[in-house]
């Protein structure tokens, strides 16, 4: 039954053993006030847009109070971080429900919502700016066709919070396919036992992989498939420039939704050493290194499985190594497959991989915009990329056309496969910085209103509306650094 806002709250997560999470009460905030709204994605989710952003459903959304059927908790899982393995859990947010839709099932989040039991020390609370950062980030990776969590609405608390300096505080509404991360596997493994393990396993293949339920191992099939999800993934960041910059276990999901949007960027230069996390000293998690990060998480998920994808352990560890093996070649072919749409080729060649391979050095040799470059190559835009002009260049794009010389295809199905895997826009980091700025400084919401919209469409190749969003930053001695949103 739906309630007096359009919700349809279930409580799957609340029939797994205790050990999985911690019950919660309202943690209520002294003036809450919505001021981003996605009205389309309500709209998705059968939700009143009016009564959502009134008094009442401000409240709500704030975690003031709580919907009907809503049974809110939050939850355990341990992850690695940077490397370290460490006991973790919702720190800051609440999952108040599962809500039902058609035969979808979306999970309702609250982040920045206020202590929990697993807050380790911390307020629980979030500030605008991170908010408002993953709001924009996360909806433009929708709209660029990348799977991911989404953002319903942020909402002001009213409250300030104490950081470096006093920030007001918010809370993200965020909609996902589940939370089920693979810290979330790994917390049912190191603190769990085996039935633990297996009602966790069961419970992540009936909601995301039903599938395999009939399969000879159900366990091991599970694995496979979160593999391979995973590798379609990270994947598509790499094609679009994307640098998640926290690849840490417990933000990866089982689902192959991309979580967690704290010091992330986009790569306007093309540099596989990219890195714009202040806390990622040593490139850990830079754009280069996100595949083998992957590739690593997914062992560790493996790793949690063991107890019961074989009764020998021997046998166990066996079938883990050789599903892992498979990650790369899962990657590769996603990549590839990408790459030769993002460069108007509709059939495999065995030359198409030493022709990106040249590509990407050039652009990197000669510290080309990433977006941009294939932008230009999509409408000849030799005007515009100062790459066109470099001898070698000239050398790598003859090549490129004798590639697609020896398709069946006209120069206008070329062009029309390339706009649709080439976007004009992407959340440049100035962009996404000036938006922020004008919201946090001066309640001036118009700036990411008109970013968003644009960000809303970006293969539509629309001109001079999306002109001013295509260009790169001016040159700076400074990097772009970004931080951790607490």
């Amino acid at each position: 039954m739906k309630d007096q806002f359009g919700w349809a709250l279930d409580n799957s997560y609340g029939n797994l053993p205790e050990i999985f999470y911690k019950r919660m009460d309202a943690n209520p905030v002294s003036a809450p006030k919505v001021v981003m709204f996605n009205h389309q994605l309500a709209d998705s989710l059968q939700l009143s847009s009016d009564l959502l952003q009134k008094e009442e459903g401000a409240e709500t959304l704030s975690g003031s109070r709580f919907p009907e059927h809503a049974e809110p908790i939050a939850q355990a899982y341990a992850g690695h971080q940077f490397g370290h393995f460490n006991m973790l859990g919702d720190g800051r947010a609440m999952l108040i429900g599962e809500h039902l839709t058609g035969d979808q099932r979306y999970d309702i989040q609250l982040k920045g919502s206020g202590r929990t039991p697993f807050s380790r020390g911390g307020d629980g609370r979030a500030a605008l700016g991170p908010m408002l950062r993953e709001y924009i980030i996360s909806e433009a990776m929708h709209a660029l066709h990348i799977p991911t969590t989404r953002s319903l609405a942020v909402t002001l608390t009213g409250d300030k919070i104490q950081r470096e300096k006093v920030l007001p505080g918010a809370v993200l509404t965020r909609v996902a396919s589940s939370h089920l991360r693979v810290g979330t596997f790994q917390y049912a493994a190191a603190f769990g036992d085996t039935e633990d393990l297996q009602a966790l396993a069961f419970y992540a293949i009936d909601r995301h992989y039903p599938d395999v339920k009939n399969s000879a191992n159900p366990n091991l099939a599970f694995l496979e498939e979160v593999i391979k999800r995973q590798a379609e993934l990270v994947a598509k960041w790499q094609l679009i420039g994307f640098v998640h910059g926290v690849m840490n276990t417990d933000n990866m999901t089982i689902s192959g939704e991309t979580i967690d949007y704290g010091p992330c960027a986009f790569m306007n230069e093309y540099d596989p050493a990219t890195v714009f996390s202040s806390i990622d000293r040593e490139g850990r998690y830079a754009y280069g290194n996100q595949p083998y990060m992957a590739a690593w998480n997914l062992a560790r998920f493996a790793e949690s499985l063991l107890p019961i994808l074989d009764e020998d352990e021997k046998k166990a560890v066996e079938l883990a190594q050789e599903a892992i093996s498979s990650f790369s070649a899962a990657y590769e072919m996603e990549w590839l497959k990408g790459m030769r749409k993002k460069l108007g080729l509709f059939y495999d060649e065995k030359e198409d991989a030493v022709l990106i391979k040249e590509l990407l050095e050039l652009m990197q040799t000669h510290h080309a915009d990433y977006t941009n470059t294939f932008l230009a190559l999509t409408f000849h835009l030799q005007e515009e990329n100062s790459l066109f002009n470099e001898k070698d260049f000239m050398k790598w794009h003859e090549k490129w056309q004798n590639r697609l010389s020896k398709q069946d295809k006209s120069k206008e199905e070329v062009q029309e496969l390339m706009k649709k895997h080439n976007p004009a826009v992407v959340p440049r980091n100035h962009l996404v910085e000036e938006a922020l700025e004008a919201a946090e400084k001066s309640g001036n919401y118009e700036v990411m209103n008109e970013l968003l919209q644009v960000l809303s469409q970006p293969f539509s190749h629309s001109g001079e509306i999306q002109q001013k969003y295509r260009n790169a930053p001016a040159a700076t001695d400074q990097p772009y650094v970004t931080y951790c949103g607490t």
